[in-house]
């Protein structure tokens, strides 16, 4: 990260870098919750890696500088059952900070938490929500897709799931799948392409994604 977008006073994710406009959301963040104030400097992303500073001028962003393209980031997929309540919001969040690529919720034999239908579209938008402020809190230029739930069985095969007593996570990794509270089926273990442990102990599922997008960043540096 470079230090204009470090010490910049405000950050966001808007649809054009050539002409950024503020939302009446956005405008809400920067100047009644960041109470900035005209002539500060807001950096903007496309999530698509790309970045420019603006000043904030009368309600609106001025361009300032040219677009810079942010670093490459790896391009790690975790693949995770939904936990339950609010674990799956701090998920999204940590993963999103981390600079994850994709995210995909999955529907495992065990799984607790099941979306689907007109509720499925409602958690998805809400958690893309939370990945955008993520996003800008961070000071991140990469937007992660986050998938619908789907079946593991469709996903499993591609990636190695965790599980302890699996391997070492490989140099170069770049997916893992995390089962969900109940641990994975022998099926679904059967059909994955080998397992991963991820250390001691038994982790939750939002702890065991956040520790495989940490490891595989790590590798992948």
């Amino acid at each position: 990260m470079t230090d204009e977008l470090r010490v910049s006073d405000g950050h966001l994710l808007v649809d054009d870098l050539d002409h950024p406009e503020l939302t009446e959301e956005a405008e809400h963040h920067l100047t009644r919750v960041l109470r900035l104030r005209d002539g500060r400097v807001v950096t903007v992303t496309d999530g698509c890696g790309r970045w420019r500073a603006c000043r904030l001028e009368l309600g609106s962003l001025v361009v300032e500088g040219d677009i810079h393209d942010g670093a490459d980031r790896p391009s790690i997929t975790i693949a995770a059952a939904v936990p339950k309540g609010d674990r799956v919001d701090w998920m999204v969040q940590k993963l999103t900070e981390l600079g994850v690529a994709r995210i995909v919720l999955l529907r495992c034999e065990r799984s607790v938490v099941n979306w689907e239908g007109e509720r499925a579209e409602r958690q998805l938008e809400r958690l893309r929500r939370i990945s955008i402020g993520a996003l800008q809190q961070s000071r991140g230029v990469w937007m992660p897709a986050i998938q619908a739930p789907v079946a593991a069985a469709e996903v499993l095969p591609q990636m190695p799931a965790a599980e302890p007593g699996g391997d070492r996570l490989a140099v170069g990794a770049t997916t893992v799948a995390i089962g969900p509270e109940g641990g994975w089926s022998e099926s679904e273990l059967a059909a994955a392409g080998g397992t991963v442990d991820l250390g001691p102990g038994v982790l939750r599922v939002e702890t065991a994604a956040v520790t495989a997008a940490v490891l595989m960043t790590r590798v992948a540096s």
